[in-house]
């Protein structure tokens, strides 16, 4: 085959370029390598961590905190720092990023501890003894620990809420009990509290009962100091009969308003009677304890707070027979649900219910 004279300088052309082509070394992916994450803890109780993570080749770092709604922090430096909220033991979780997007990720769990604020011993309080009654029982939370022949830890999710109920967020300290609710992620929940029971421990039928106790603040918070009857096992709610001695929800002035109720099942459907009682002058019941109360009888409930009575129901129906039986304590804080609504930027966590006592007469 033969080429004319004009066609050879282009041929040679092209053998130069794609020979070139051949001869050039292939771009280099970039890795990111050796990330590395140090972490400095504060030793002052505000939960101020210092973060300091390096790689080589990063151009990017991503930090997940590890509190449940945290957003993640992007910087094109790894030096950074987070005050959490509350105690507890948290996974932090860094991503590296090289120019071409790839990464490398490191998680460690962290131990923070937060100094609470303290609780003020102010607001109402009742006495030990009544004329013509016994104290037959109490709770005065001493020590740093429950009493386990006393309650039960109920774990897990209820109701249509947010919260995921877990024994970790009870603590006894300083003769109160506090039942902390904060923004934790658990088994598809996003919020933790606890929840305690004295089912199958502790059962009482009439008698006064006094429970003082400083609530929590905030929309979305639905604290509860309550009562289940002991058929609850076996014949199920609201045919087991329930005593609200108090409940309260957060949010919009709520918060001022202790309600007193109770359910029942009247053929075949669940009913409910109730009073509320609220407080005045822009005062909420998260400022200070007060004490809520029942004074049960064969024949009525009556409901008090601070000693002023608020609310009566006569029990001598016979619909309104379970009223008539033994009846266990439900001491909890819920975060969500139909009535208190879901938490919004507004809302505080952590909070927490604190209880001082629970005693009963007879």
């Amino acid at each position: 085959m033969k080429f004319s004279k004009d066609f050879l300088p282009v041929v040679l052309i092209l053998l130069i370029f794609f020979g070139c082509k051949e001869n050039e070394e292939p771009q280099q992916e970039i890795s990111v390598r050796n990330l590395l994450v140090e972490t400095i803890l504060s030793t002052d109780g505000s939960g101020l961590v210092t973060f300091r993570a390096t790689a080589e080749n990063a151009i990017k770092f991503i930090f997940y905190f590890g509190e449940g709604l945290d957003e993640p922090l992007t910087l094109t430096n790894g030096n950074t720092t987070h005050t959490y909220l509350s105690s507890g033991t948290y996974t932090v979780r860094v991503q590296a990023f090289s120019e071409d997007n790839r990464s490398v990720e490191k998680s460690q769990n962290i131990s923070v501890q937060v100094k609470e604020l303290p609780i003020s011993p102010t607001g109402y309080t009742t006495p030990t003894s009544y004329p013509g009654m016994t104290l037959v029982w109490q709770d005065e939370f001493v020590g740093n620990q429950l009493n386990p022949s006393h309650w039960n830890y109920e774990l897990g999710p209820f109701n249509n809420e947010l919260q995921y109920y877990k024994q970790q967020n009870t603590t006894v300290e300083d003769g109160y009990l506090i039942i902390k609710a904060k923004v934790e992620k658990m088994e598809g929940k996003i919020y933790t509290s606890s929840r305690l029971t004295t089912q199958n421990k502790k059962t009482f039928k009439y008698g006064r009962i006094d429970i003082r106790a400083l609530m929590p603040k905030g929309k979305g918070l639905f604290p509860a100091l309550w009562m289940l009857g002991s058929s609850f096992s076996t014949i199920g709610w609201p045919k087991c009969g329930e005593i609200d001695i108090m409940e309260t929800v957060g949010g919009g002035g709520r918060d001022s308003v202790a309600y007193g109720t109770v359910h029942w099942e009247f053929n075949g459907q669940h009913v409910s009677y109730g009073g509320k009682k609220g407080l005045q002058n822009g005062k909420v019941l998260g400022d200070e304890f007060h004490v809520y109360t029942i004074v049960w009888t064969p024949t009525e409930i009556k409901w008090y707070l601070d000693d002023e009575h608020y609310h009566t129901i006569d029990i001598t129906p016979a619909d309104l027979v379970p009223f008539t039986k033994e009846f266990f304590f439900i001491f909890n804080v819920a975060v969500g649900g139909e009535w208190a609504g879901s938490p919004d930027a507004s809302t505080v966590f952590p909070q927490r219910m604190v209880v001082d006592y629970v005693r009963v007469f007879q």
